[in-house]
């Protein structure tokens, strides 16, 4: 058990570190960090809510990590394939479980990073009103699930080619249907569609990231919102090792 936690740690300390060694990192982080502050402020209406909540800062994330989130994430294996150093990796003394929840821990953790320094839009709207610090808690926790969601889809997509642009197309694609599947005017549309076959609609919505999210923003955390979001990690990641022993055969 220990030998397993040691070879994930240290494939997570080397991928975090191999983030920082270039300056894509840290323009990631600034794209990220101005993006927010602007769908927050100028697009969502901050000050015109008159409102001491988050609501226009988290309201944004589904939409901002559909594309930024596949970019952290779509070189994680595909960089491997290009450089033949996934037969290197592969034959080191771990298994390729511990290799993809290193590789997966390291760029959430990344992707956490950039969420933490948010923080100045916290404490903009606590120097204003008086939030519900439990709304916003569980506004980050949310969000912090839809990213690692986001990011498990991409690390599968990224190990199923060694082309990071056709990697970053998949998973904007998939990631955009987990969003429309339960957007209001899809939703209204299969309900016009489907008019006799309610549950239809009602199956399709339950794959949507928007309607899990959503609690999230109002500071519910639901235990089914948690296994939606952990399940789609774990399918993801799973889907993952199935690729990466097909490459071993």
């Amino acid at each position: 058990m220990s030998n397993s936690l040691g070879n994930i740690t240290t494939i997570a300390k080397r991928e975090l570190s191999a983030y920082f060694a270039s300056p894509v990192a840290y323009v990631f982080i600034v794209i990220f960090l101005l993006l927010t502050g602007f769908f927050t402020f100028m697009v969502g209406g901050f000050f015109e809510r008159n409102e001491a909540n988050l609501v226009s800062f988290f309201l944004w994330h589904p939409w901002l990590y559909l594309f930024l989130v596949p970019a952290v994430g779509m070189r994680v294996w595909s960089e491997e394939r290009r450089q033949g150093t996934i037969e290197l990796l592969m034959t080191m003394p771990l298994t390729p479980w511990q290799a993809i929840m290193g590789k997966f821990l390291a760029s959430w953790a990344f992707l956490a990073l950039a969420l933490a320094l948010t923080f100045p839009v916290v404490v903009t709207v606590k120097y204003l009103g008086n939030p519900d610090l439990g709304v916003v808690a569980g506004g980050y926790i949310g969000s912090f699930l839809l990213a690692g969601a986001y990011l498990a889809i991409t690390c599968l997509t990224s190990a199923l080619t060694r082309n990071q642009v056709i990697a970053f197309i998949i998973s904007v694609v998939v990631c955009l249907f987990l969003i429309l599947a339960g957007w209001p005017p899809v939703t209204n549309i299969l309900t016009k569609v489907l008019p006799d076959n309610r549950w239809i609609v009602e199956l399709v919505s339950a794959f949507s990231v928007m309607t899990h999210f959503e609690d999230f923003q109002r500071g519910v955390v639901d235990s089914r919102h948690l296994l939606f979001f952990l399940s789609v990690i774990g399918f993801s990641l799973f889907s993952t090792s199935v690729a990466l022993r097909s490459l071993r055969s």
